[in-house]
């Protein structure tokens, strides 16, 4: 999504310009001051006026071509195996910004509301004034218009546990902002966005756009104990196997991944779930073993199944407070 800036890079030019165009009236009111002061012949007037501007053309004809580059690969997205140059969307930090937040939960059909904090009466409004801000660059303010259109005719995917679903809830109510007859998006089954549904899909049928939610907090696939197993044992997680609904999330051109914490001993061992690997049962395996391996194998399918759909990657774990770019 990052992607969706790279045409906002020439506004990134208009200061530099005005800088410069505000610098030579400034020069050229001077200058003709001095000259009319001195009283000088106005063909001398005229020819400093046509000699600026030739320089002028000059310095926008040479100079321009060497800026737009630099401005252009400032808001590429760094692909998975490169290094970031300049400008890294995913190393900064979260900023107050008193013109947020981009959306009103209360006026969103798709935002639950349990997460709606000001209808359920709460009072501050700080919480909703943070936005993200790269160490070396500056993200150009979220347009909704701009961003579905660039969507237009594609599916995003979200995968994971609630936070998945909330992000995902988020990103539709930042985009209908965007979109005049309200009436055009909505739940492709009539479902309402609750938790206890695995799969939501709202669909923006004006730009052609659908945006997933599919619930796997775990990403690997859980099943029930074995048979001869301790009684302690409850469920299992299959930490070799990717969740079984996985070949839904083939069909798109976004995948977002979130896990990471639910792999707790409170939603783990206290609750009777142990770890599965082939067959064979785990019962001494650490839990951070454990999400290393379940990790192992959702790169693995990454790799070998979604590679050759040129599908955009990224995934947020419990140690990172923001997302990572994992394939392109």
């Amino acid at each position: 999504m990052v992607d969706s800036f790279n045409h906002w890079s020439f506004g990134h030019l208009r200061p530099f310009v005005k800088k410069v165009l505000s610098f030579g009236k400034g020069v050229l009111k001077g200058h003709c001051k001095f000259w009319i002061f001195q009283s000088f012949n106005g063909v001398i007037v005229v020819g400093s006026l046509l000699s600026f501007l030739l320089a002028m053309a000059y310095a926008y004809v040479i100079l321009i071509p060497r800026f737009q580059p630099v401005m252009n690969n400032r808001y590429e997205t760094p692909h998975f195996n490169s290094s970031v140059s300049e400008c890294n969307y995913f190393d900064g930090n979260w900023i107050q910004d008193e013109s947020y937040p981009l959306y009103d939960a209360s006026q969103c059909p798709f935002a639950e509301r349990g997460f709606n904090c000001l209808a359920n009466g709460r009072r501050d409004r700080g919480y909703t004034k943070w936005r993200w801000k790269p160490k070396n660059c500056e993200i150009p303010r979220f347009n909704a218009r701009e961003i579905l259109e660039k969507m237009r005719g594609k599916r995003i995917v979200f995968v994971g546990d609630s936070l998945s679903r909330t992000q995902w809830e988020s990103l539709i109510c930042m985009l209908m902002t965007g979109v005049e007859d309200k009436r055009s998006v909505y739940e492709i089954n009539g479902n309402k966005i609750t938790k206890q549904i695995r799969f939501l899909g709202v669909r923006f049928s004006s730009f052609d756009l659908r945006i997933d939610f599919y619930r796997s907090i775990f990403l690997v696939q859980p099943g029930p104990a074995p048979r001869r197993a301790p009684k302690r044992v409850k469920s299992t997680l299959k930490i070799d196997k990717l969740d079984d609904i996985r070949n839904e999330w083939i069909d798109s051109d976004i995948l977002l991944f979130n896990s990471g914490h639910w792999w707790t001993p409170s939603k783990l061992f206290e609750m009777g779930c142990y770890f599965l690997i082939g067959g064979s049962l785990k019962l001494g395996m650490p839990i951070t073993t454990a999400f290393e391996r379940a990790l192992l194998t959702w790169a693995s399918w990454i790799n070998t199944t979604i590679n050759a759909n040129r599908t955009s990657v990224f995934f947020r774990t419990f140690e990172s407070s923001h997302w990572r770019y994992a394939h392109a």
